[in-house]
């Protein structure tokens, strides 16, 4: 399934970074969910439950934190604050929303504040590695596959970590980037696009 990227707004004005983040939100959510449905095609086992439940929150933290660290080369520490607080309870408010899916039973209020905890928790681990211009580092992608990795069944613990770091995270972060470029600098990312189509019409 295609995923449909929001790289602009159809109204001009400035949007706050809450509103961006917000978009962001639901992007990460589209691409976690495809990638776990692309995984169990792949034959990994990641049953309805807790198995499911875990790997989509960490998925999406994963994609929380690299959104975070862009938002840190584009905005002052003020709106990278907002938008990154932003963007975490948007994306807990999702896990919420869609906790029967994920879970099959869930408390109320009880995957939210999951969700929350493990990003935050995360955010300290995450924070020992780096992510420039050109995204993750290797450290950064080995933890997040390291991660996916606790969550599955012992079959599948080996051929997890190639998956994540080779295809499951340039494959979303190719997406997190492209929306952020667009929706943090909209002129550069149309001049970009311009080149783009110039260059495939040469």
């Amino acid at each position: 399934m295609a995923i449909r990227l929001k790289t602009k707004f159809h109204t001009k004005g400035q949007r706050s970074a809450a509103t961006l983040a917000s978009v962001v939100a639901v992007l990460a959510w589209k691409l976690a969910i495809e990638s776990i449905k692309r995984m169990r095609k792949a034959d990994y086992e990641i049953d309805i439950g807790r198995p499911y439940f875990d790997f989509v929150c960490e998925f999406l933290v994963f994609l929380a934190m690299s959104a975070d660290r862009i938002a840190y080369r584009e905005l002052d520490e003020a709106e990278r604050v907002e938008f990154t607080t932003s963007l975490a309870q948007n994306i807990a408010r999702f896990v919420e929303e869609n906790r029967i899916m994920l879970l099959g039973e869930a408390v109320l209020g009880e995957s939210q504040q999951h969700f929350l905890t493990l990003f935050n928790q995360r955010g300290g681990e995450y924070a020992e590695f780096g992510y420039d211009e050109n995204g993750p580092d290797f450290g950064f992608k080995r933890f997040f596959a390291a991660c996916l990795r606790d969550v599955l069944p012992e079959k599948d613990k080996l051929w997890v970590v190639d998956q994540a770091m080779d295809i499951e995270a340039p494959e979303a972060l190719k997406m997190i980037n492209k929306t952020l470029a667009g929706l943090f600098d909209p002129d550069q990312a149309q001049s970009q696009r311009r080149q783009d189509l110039r260059g495939s019409i040469d």
